[in-house]
This record gives structure tokens, sequence and C-alpha cells, in this order.
């Protein structure tokens, strides 16, 4: 099963609402592992070495940053954008099947927007 972090700014409605309909998925907050505060880099450090798929609504630098660890051919489990604009069912939804239906790995160097199209 996929694992995910949150990151600082992430809807915890969302967080709450996977976690209420499908308590075996592994998502932390960057709040929850002492992150709070830290740049985006550090985020996605940390969450590579916990091969962890990031999950946030920072298109602006989170994404860029992503870009940048693959282009330097360092890990990157995953990034998933979640509009601010999807609603938080459907993104609650989108999660659990992410989490549930892949495989080990499946997300590396990748940086998908939800809702997968």
């Amino acid at each position: 099963m996929a694992r995910f972090l949150a990151d600082e700014n992430f809807n915890n409605q969302i967080v709450r609402g996977v976690l209420r309909q499908s308590p075996d998925v592994d998502i932390a907050r960057v709040q929850d592992v002492d992150l709070s505060g830290v740049d985006d880099p550090t985020v996605l450090e940390w969450a590579a070495q916990e091969e962890r798929i990031v999950l946030t609504h920072d298109v602006a630098t989170m994404t860029t940053f992503a870009y940048q660890r693959i282009q330097a051919g360092l890990r990157m489990p995953g990034l998933f954008e979640v509009s601010r604009r999807v609603p938080v069912g459907v993104a609650i939804e989108e999660i659990i099947l992410i989490a549930e239906c892949s495989l080990e790995g499946e997300w590396e160097g990748q940086v998908r927007f939800l809702p997968l199209r």
C-alpha cells in the first residue's frame, strides 16, 4: 500500500476523511513528523528517505522542487498536486484509490495532479 506525507498546508479535512473511510491508509502530516516550518526541499528529502508520496496543494513551489530532484537523479517517491478546487470527497476517494491500488514504487519520479484522468 502506498504511504503518504501531507505537506504543511494540505487540507486536514481531506486527511481526516481518508483516515475515517480507510483507517489502514498510512498518511502522516508534516506537523506530525516535526517538519513544521521547514522548506520544501527538506520535506521532499524526508519523504524520499521514508518512501512516502507527498500530497500538496502547492503547485507553485513544491512541484518545482520535485522536478529538480528528479532532474538531479535523486529519489522522489511521487508527488500529487491536489487542486483546492477539487471537492474534498473526490480528493478523499482518489487518495484511497491510489493507496489501495498502487504497486510499490509505481509513482517514483512522477508529479501527478488529482483528480487522475
